[in-house]
């Protein structure tokens, strides 16, 4: 019977390990749902790693087995193995191989950083007037109004910015992010509202003007497969697309403390219309909040008056409130 050449065997794994990698690269359900424009630049460049590593695994791993079962101890055998010296052609072969795959995973990621806006994050400058709008600036305590529709403020310059498709073109909405130990806050000075939950309509161009208050967050959404660090005294920018409506986590991805773990809101993809519906809705009502805060005297309230808004917050009943205020 005619040995079949160590070639040929080669071959067939080669063709049998290429298949199979490429299959499991591109079949996997490892990543949540895409929901943004980035996502599905960053699951290429995820598959084409996974399908790599898939065949590394198995031509590793398989010549492990396959050498446990050829050159095994056979029973009465006490002899000396073979002594190899080393080979030189398969040295440089399995030295060159990984450098050229690394190089070659190199270039493509910084490929896909710049389509996805990691090259231009901003770069244009904002009027300070926008910068007033944002909770705890520094501008907003410094500048007077005349001062604040002339005078130019530089943009963040570090972060997700524009792709090169929305170069130098406004974002259709700028949020204001601040992250604080352990929460999300979210302003809009397009509209002067506030939220503890980002809401955003399908297919706009989000710009998100990320700081923190404390340490250093990271903001995280992982089915817009985007993550960026808000940090202390320097700005920071994520801009991207959501192209799905729903509702995602929002985790921050950096250790910030004690109650880390609890610090997640989530970001909702309305309709248009139903965006627009959300607020004009909250409009109304923070500007209704906003008229009874004006007209009610704080210093006219008793203890119990003054709290009876927060007992639900508190945890406790209105009548166990009375309680406490007449027992002190």
């Amino acid at each position: 019977m005619q040995q079949v050449p160590v070639s040929l065997w080669t071959l067939v794994a080669g063709i049998v390990v290429t298949a199979t990698s490429i299959w499991i690269g591109q079949n996997h359900t490892l990543m949540p749902v895409q929901a943004s424009l980035q996502a599905p630049l960053v699951d290429g460049f995820f598959n084409v790693m996974f399908t790599i590593a898939i065949a590394l695994f198995l031509v590793v791993e398989g010549t492990i087995v396959l050498f446990l079962i050829q050159f095994r101890r056979r029973r009465g055998d006490d002899t000396d193995g073979v002594r190899v010296e080393g080979n030189v052609p398969l040295e440089v072969f399995w030295t060159a191989i990984p450098t050229v795959i690394v190089l070659l995973l190199g270039i493509y990621s910084v490929d896909v950083f710049n389509r996805m806006g990691g090259f231009e994050p901003a770069g244009h400058p904002h009027s300070a007037a926008h910068a007033t709008h944002i909770p705890g600036s520094a501008i907003a305590a410094t500048l007077s109004d005349t001062e604040a529709t002339t005078a130019p403020t530089i943009a963040p310059t570090i972060g997700i910015g524009a792709s090169p498709q929305t170069l130098n073109k406004p974002a259709d909405l700028v949020v204001d992010v601040k992250g604080i130990q352990y929460a999300w806050l979210f302003s809009y000075p397009d509209s002067g509202i506030t939220s503890g939950e980002l809401h955003i309509p399908v297919g706009a161009d989000v710009q998100l003007n990320l700081s923190a208050q404390d340490v250093i967050h990271s903001f995280w959404v992982p089915n817009f497969r985007l993550k960026q660090d808000a940090l202390p005294g320097i700005p920071t920018e994520l801009r991207f697309v959501a192209t799905k409506p729903g509702t995602y986590p929002v985790v921050c991805a950096e250790l910030c403390g004690g109650y880390h773990g609890s610090m997640r809101t989530q970001v909702i993809v309305h309709t248009p219309e139903e965006y627009d519906s959300w607020r004009t809705e909250n409009q109304i009502a923070q500007r209704e909040n906003l008229n009874q805060v004006v007209a009610i005297n704080p210093a006219d309230l008793s203890t119990s008056e003054f709290l009876a808004p927060h007992t639900h917050d508190m945890g406790i009943s209105a009548a166990t409130l009375e309680s406490l205020v007449i027992g002190h």
